[in-house]
């Protein structure tokens, strides 16, 4: 029976503010750094837009079908809409499934924040207004259950402590399908308007991290500690990573690159902070900025694609390496599952095949409601003046400087 905690009910609610600190503002400001100075209100507020919509329909019934009663392992049976029928001391482990629902409210709102950063510059408003809602209820709702909820690969035993299944290869393989059906930018060249904004934004992320993978167990516990710990140690070895190489490819240092380092080391230790201890955390946090530094200079220039601000580069690449790292690197005496280093193989095949499985329904759902979505509103990407001209004049008639 479930008894209530006042320890983690706190610890949890400061960690769902902290989850709602890496929306609002940490990749407002990180994205809208990274921008162009004419696209910079458009970019933060494709980021407020879809953190408001699902914040609207996760409680309507989002969270239901997401972490309903199981239904044949692939979404959750409808219950409780609005809300209604769960009480104040509604429990869910020792905390109010309110507080619950919030916490993972903040976590779908993120994951539709971060894949807006492929998309900047070139997609209309109403076409992101439109899509948001309807890629959450047929891929950010339907995965989670699958791996959260009681669905086919939490039954099959894979892993994901904090999102890298549900978050981050979600957010970031959707993003590159979005990207695809988009079409190259006129002018894809990312030189950041403000490299400080791009900072902060860091920064924050790193601090809501720690509730992100912190608050994963939903209890104050040791669990909880070690979680922290792991991630800000994979944070600072993938920042140094990044750094590295930077000086040894380009011939200096870069903040931008460190910053994105730091992101790369923080979506690798994702999905196994729960399940890994320090020395797990330093391999993940070596290889995570070593993969998507060679998916943003090597892969995408081969392939073409245009990644605005490289989510796939970062958040996909670098969370399907934390994933199956997790099943490497698991170990019984944090998490209570063993990997392959201890002598459980097994666990790694399960985590290739929720890699697998996430990458092929979320681009393959992703790419179709685009093309459908491009046909129905003649296009979802702005007129070619107003690409040129910048969006935050053309769409919002606003300009985040007046110098006048």
């Amino acid at each position: 029976m479930d008894v209530f905690s006042a320890g983690d009910t706190a610890w949890i609610l400061v960690c769902t503010l902290l989850v709602l600190l890496m929306s609002i503002p940490a990749v407002a400001f990180f994205y809208g750094g990274l921008s162009k100075r004419k696209n910079v209100l458009n970019t933060i507020f494709l980021t407020f837009i879809a953190f408001s919509i699902i914040s609207i329909l996760w409680v309507i019934f989002g969270y239901q079908f997401a972490f309903g009663s199981d239904v044949n392992g692939l979404i959750g049976a409808p219950a409780n809409f609005f809300l209604q029928g769960i009480g104040l001391d509604s429990l869910t482990g020792t905390i109010p499934t309110l507080l619950f629902v919030m916490f993972q409210c903040a976590f779908a709102g993120l994951t539709c924040a971060i894949m807006s950063g492929a998309l900047v510059g070139r997609m209309k408003t109403k076409a992101w207004v439109i899509f948001v809602p309807i890629w959450a209820c047929l891929v950010y709702v339907p995965v989670a259950h699958w791996v959260w909820g009681g669905g086919w690969l939490m039954q099959m035993g894979a892993l994901d402590f904090a999102g890298g299944a549900v978050v981050h290869i979600n957010s970031g393989i959707s993003a590159l399908a979005v990207a695809l059906v988009l079409g190259k930018r006129k002018d894809a060249t990312l030189i950041p308007h403000n490299l400080g904004y791009a900072v902060l934004g860091a920064a924050l992320l790193w601090f809501g991290w720690m509730g992100f993978n912190g608050g994963s167990g939903l209890a104050a516990d040791g669990l909880a500690a070690n979680a922290i710990i792991v991630s800000n140690v994979a944070a600072a070895v993938g920042l140094v990573v990044w750094t590295v190489l930077d000086t040894y490819v380009v011939g200096k240092p870069t903040v931008l690159g460190a910053i994105s380092g730091a992101v790369a080391g923080l979506v690798g230790i994702t999905p196994a902070a729960g399940f890994v201890d320090v020395f797990g955390a330093l391999i993940i946090g070596i290889v995570a900025p070593i993969i998507s530094y060679f998916a943003i200079y090597y892969l995408k220039p081969k392939f073409g694609y245009d990644d605005a601000l490289d989510v796939w580069g970062i958040h996909g690449m670098s969370g399907v390496w934390g994933a199956i790292a997790t099943g490497i690197f698991a170990t019984p005496v944090i998490g209570g599952a063993a990997g392959l280093l201890y002598g459980n193989p097994e666990q790694l095949l399960i985590q290739i095949i929720s890699v697998i499985a996430t990458i092929i329904y979320a681009f393959t759902v992703s790419y179709i409601l685009a093309k459908i979505l491009d046909k129905a509103m003649n296009g979802i990407r702005v007129d070619e003046h107003e690409e040129i001209g910048g969006l935050d004049t053309h769409i919002h008639e606003e300009s985040a400087y007046n110098f006048s």
